[in-house]
């Protein structure tokens, strides 16, 4: 049995064949398992029933895009590109290890003679709205030789504390594909950092202003912006531009597919969590560790004695408006629907728990159910896996890629 579309949880040991699998209910979802489903027979849908399914996705776009404007420093800017140079010494931060990345460096790749000598690189600046902020890095690597005119696009972006220069792996295997592989540096992160600290200092200025939004929303514009360009280009299909992305990167991938629906097929990896499941079960602290200077400001100027649910609610409201509520997992998971959506995540994740996404999980089964696609939608929880992107999710991203862009 071929892994496919989404209804049934189905254990299968990774990269295995299914046949051997013991089918579960959808309520619980169990470490190790893939979510998937027979493809069901087509048939029509209803134009009333999907016109209503749609409603709040519709909604969801527009309250969300009323956030992200709210605090832009004029978000009318005239969208202009200007040319860069390639970056000598990138920018890391935080206590990032810096070596090989063995999960990025298995992903397929074509053997081409004189690879290095076919590759384009670019490197350019988008200025997303007035501000230092406002001007956008972007890496762009292609082949210089393509038999197609446009090609498919897709746009990668980096985990916390790293940058667009990290990601190298990624987009060189892609462009020996064939795809224009781009990578940007989120908010507050590599080109846009001046120290190793401008993150977290971006983070507790959020908290105390509540001006920007660096945690998500503020590179989700850039995001919308980046889709303004690539749309632009004769070289690429603007309806073949896929995203994903790492941790952070994962969630700036799923929020901005959410709200633009430019960006035609989704993965997003070790990102998908659900943050109110999170604080009314108490499994909100691996995620708050992972950015622990905002909440402890919070904490402080609250007179706290410790971090707790109304602390992690209070910082999530400030520096990221609606993203335990109207924003979150359950409500914006279901919106990228019907374009193909596979969420990769560690089985044993402790900032993405599993069981968060049991009902954005089951509200996406009947979104894709109603659009007459199941098959577009996968989740895949990796056994024993904390949180760590590794080279089974790289490939079964790939392979995702290559089924609904190619």
């Amino acid at each position: 049995m071929a892994l496919a579309p989404v209804l049934l949880l189905t254990w299968v040991p990774p990269i295995t064949c299914a046949r051997h699998s013991h089918v579960f209910p959808l309520r619980g979802l169990h470490a190790g398992h893939y979510l998937t489903a027979q493809a069901p027979k087509r048939t029509s849908i209803p134009r009333r029933k999907m016109e209503t399914a749609a409603l709040p996705a519709v909604e969801l776009r527009s309250g969300l895009l009323q956030v992200l404007r709210s605090r832009r420093c004029n978000p009318e800017v005239s969208l202009t590109v200007e040319l860069g140079k390639p970056v000598t010494h990138p920018m890391y931060q935080g206590n990032t290890i810096l070596g090989r990345s063995e999960a990025m460096e298995s992903c397929p790749k074509e053997n081409i003679p004189d690879f290095k000598e076919k590759l384009i690189e670019e490197n350019l600046y988008l200025t997303t709205e007035e501000g230092e902020q406002g001007r956008l890095p972007v890496l762009i690597l292609s082949l210089r030789e393509s038999p197609q005119k446009q090609r498919p696009a897709i746009v990668f972006l980096h985990s916390s504390y790293k940058c667009k220069e990290w990601l190298r792996p990624l987009l060189e295997a892609y462009a020996s594909r064939g795809y224009i592989a781009v990578a940007i540096d989120s908010r507050y992160h590599g080109e846009r950092a001046s120290s190793t600290n401008t993150y977290l200092e971006a983070l507790v200025s959020a908290w105390k202003k509540g001006d920007t939004m660096p945690f998500i929303f503020d590179t989700v514009w850039d995001l919308i912006k980046l889709g303004d360009y690539l749309t632009q280009r004769e070289d690429i299909d603007p309806a073949k531009i896929g995203i994903t992305g790492e941790s952070l990167g994962g969630m700036h991938a799923w929020f901005a597919a959410a709200l633009d629906t430019r960006y035609a097929v989704v993965v997003p990896i070790i990102g998908v969590q659900g943050f109110k499941w999170a604080i009314d079960h108490d499994k909100w602290q691996a995620r708050v560790d992972s950015i622990k200077p905002v909440f402890e400001e919070a904490r402080i100027d609250l007179g706290k004695k410790e971090i707790d649910t109304e602390v992690v609610k209070k910082v999530w409201d400030r520096i990221a408006p609606g993203l335990d509520s109207q924003f979150d997992a359950p409500y914006s998971v279901p919106a990228i629907a019907p374009r193909p959506l596979l969420i990769v995540n560690g089985a044993d994740d402790p900032r993405c728990p599993l069981a968060g996404l049991e009902t954005p999980v089951a509200r996406a089964v009947e979104a894709y159910k109603d659009a007459g696609c199941l098959e577009k939608f996968q989740l895949i929880a990796e056994p024993g896996i904390g949180h760590q992107m590794t080279a089974s999710m790289v490939k079964n991203a790939s392979d995702w890629f290559d089924k609904f862009l190619k």
